[in-house]
């Protein structure tokens, strides 16, 4: 089944009660049982909701694996993951991360007893260093937020399988449209589907999707355990949005390839980050494992000053200065002082995050007019 089809039907049947085409919000906390211990296959809404499992089972199906598990946000979701951990365990991850994720990290599990390694993971040679035998975890995003680093997901899954460790790929940039992690050797793929998945701006969610029973059965325990579930009409919402995942998803590559362009050409731009470039230096890799290069972008003005930058975002109409992504609307943001003011400044310059970067969420508006917008900002 091709992509476009399993978006609309795959993992979604018509209510058997009713006939209903569209998911049913099952707005309910507890379900009748004709004895105890005895129901239809639920019992209370935390542990399983018919529409939640609709969501899930299409997840599932449109990433290629066999189970899904659905949450109130991307970072309950890293978070369910981050459990499988013990004290004493390692995980290596790139060192341009996204700002939520490097705090559960370094705030709340480190002090746990977990070590992480951030590394620039767009080189294989310096993942493969880091690996010892308490190594237990790989945790990769690409593209990176917000530097669209490209790393090989193909290659990072031999170290980890040679490692004994697991491979779980933050695939929130580019959704299952653009990359299959785990037809690439990934064991968990990790989505903030408050963005792209969800793409209207109105839910915040998050899911995991993976093979195996094994995983199954321990990440579904934390799921209910630590009771990190979204509620039936935020699931309704994702279920509703996923059905033009494809046709969003085009429109936000043809826009962010004319807004990368325009940008690069741009008199005042210094540099424009967006994997579709030849020059990127790992658009080879992305080519290889990416349907189309998205619509992500960033870039720094010339003179690289956070004030030009300031300037440049209080300027936009169209690009809306806001937290998040992935909207059918185009948002601007400064990572230093928004999505990523959680990492320490000297770990961000490190990384090559400058303090005038501008990151765009190139949404599903007419491209002219967003170009419009960008000339009369920029200057």
């Amino acid at each position: 089944m091709k992509f476009a089809t399993k978006a609309i039907h795959a993992g979604v049947h018509p209510d058997p009660a009713t006939g209903a085409i569209m998911t049913p919000i099952y707005q309910t906390s507890t379900y009748a049982q004709s004895s105890p211990g005895v129901n239809k296959g639920f019992e209370y809404s935390r542990t399983h909701n018919p529409t939640r499992t609709q969501l899930q089972d299409a997840l599932a199906a449109l990433d290629g694996g066999q189970h899904g598990l659905a949450f109130a946000s991307g970072m309950a979701a890293i978070d369910c993951v981050l459990r499988l951990l013990k004290p004493g365990d390692e995980v290596i991850s790139t060192d341009d991360l996204y700002g939520g994720s490097y705090r559960i990290m370094t705030k709340v599990y480190e002090p746990l007893g977990i070590v992480f390694h951030f590394v620039p993971m767009r080189d294989l040679a310096t993942v493969r260093e880091k690996v010892t035998a308490k190594t237990k975890l790989i945790w990769v995003e690409t593209p990176t937020n917000p530097l669209l680093n490209i790393i090989d997901i193909a290659g990072t899954a031999a170290i980890a399988k040679e490692a004994g460790a697991l491979l779980a790929v933050d695939n929130t940039f580019s959704t299952p449209y653009l990359q299959e992690p785990l037809a690439l050797g990934a064991d968990i793929v990790v989505y903030s589907l408050t963005k792209y998945m969800g793409g209207h701006s109105d839910v915040v969610m998050g899911a995991l999707v993976f093979n195996g029973d094994e995983l199954l059965e321990r990440l579904s325990f934390y799921q209910n355990a630590c009771g990190g579930t979204p509620g039936p009409q935020d699931c309704f919402l994702v279920l509703r949005g996923l059905k033009t995942l494809h046709l969003r998803m085009q429109r936000h590559c043809e826009n962010g390839r004319a807004v990368a362009e325009y940008l690069r050409q741009h008199p005042k731009v210094e540099h424009v980050f967006w994997p579709g470039f030849e020059t990127h230096p790992n658009h080879a890799v992305a080519a290889k494992q990416m349907r189309d290069f998205g619509g992500m972008i960033s870039f720094v003005l010339k003179g690289d000053k956070k004030e030009d930058a300031i300037a440049v975002l209080e300027k936009f109409q169209l690009f809306t200065l806001a937290e998040s992504l992935g909207g059918v609307e185009s948002l601007s943001g400064h990572p230093a002082t928004m999505t990523h003011a959680s990492i320490p400044p000297e770990q961000r310059r490190k990384a090559g995050l400058s303090d005038s970067l501008i990151r765009l969420s190139v949404g599903i508006e007419d491209a002219e007019d967003l170009i419009e917008d960008l000339a009369q900002a920029i200057g």
